[in-house]
């Protein structure tokens, strides 16, 4: 866990780097959950009328998961898209460091309550995306809580501990797993795994994007746009 958490901020701070020209409109917000204060921004459609509801994702960062991570995956994978499709994004910073797929997932299911008090979120659930870190902590949270999702994305990103039960939970999600060509180490983790949960009935999309590596510039910019159609997928298919 130590050494892939070590390579995942190595790609992360490169891809902190090709988005720091750039800068993006969000709300920063806070919210207090046991010992924990969860900050996170949320992106909202630019005719948000909050008597009505939205569709919804959380999304996770990458590496250390903390505010440059945010950031960085706001402005490159998630916010343009988000206010053009008329979705709510939520994209939470670790707590006192503690990465959302180890201690940090102690905030949930909490963190999804509050969010549902304060928006209303169409369905009542979210689908849950992330890179790297964020991919391993989206399939994490989703397969702990399925009860909120209507979907899983890995961008890269796979389940950890993947126990028959873990597995299971996932069974009613559309599942989507991308890994880039030269990212070997992760490639083939998410091939087989990908492969079982195909084995087991369950709706997968993995693709292998080519020429990439662990960072996927492919699903970055106007490549983003693919995360939100499958996204749209699922709420018209298997996340139903």
């Amino acid at each position: 866990m130590r050494q892939r958490r070590f390579v995942n901020a190595i790609a992360a701070v490169a891809f902190l780097g090709s988005a720091a020209s750039l800068h993006a409109k969000a709300f920063d917000k806070s919210v207090d959950i046991g010992d924990f204060t969860v900050h996170y921004k949320v992106v909202l459609p630019k005719d948000y009328d909050a008597a009505k509801a939205w569709p919804a994702v959380l999304a996770f960062p990458p590496g250390g998961q903390g505010a440059d991570m945010v950031m960085t995956t706001l402005v490159r994978n998630w916010q343009p898209e988000a206010e053009r499709r008329g979705y709510i994004v939520f994209i939470p910073s670790a707590p006192n460091g503690r990465l959302f797929f180890e201690e940090g997932a102690r905030v949930f299911p909490e963190f999804l309550d509050k969010m549902l008090a304060e928006y209303k979120i169409r369905d009542n659930k979210f689908h849950v995306a992330g890179m790297s870190n964020g991919g391993i902590s989206a399939f994490f949270v989703a397969a702990a809580y399925p009860q909120y999702f209507w979907s899983v994305t890995g961008f890269p990103g796979y389940l950890p501990d993947a126990t028959p039960a873990h597995m299971n939970a996932l069974a009613k999600m559309c599942i989507n797993m991308h890994v880039g060509e030269l990212d070997s180490g992760w490639r083939q983790q998410m091939k087989d795994q990908a492969a079982q949960f195909r084995a087991q009935g369950f709706t997968v999309r993995f693709t292998i994007e080519k020429g990439e590596s662990h960072v996927l510039g492919t699903l970055q910019g106007s490549g983003a746009a693919r995360l939100f159609d499958q996204i749209e997928e699922a709420r018209q298919g298997c996340g139903k």
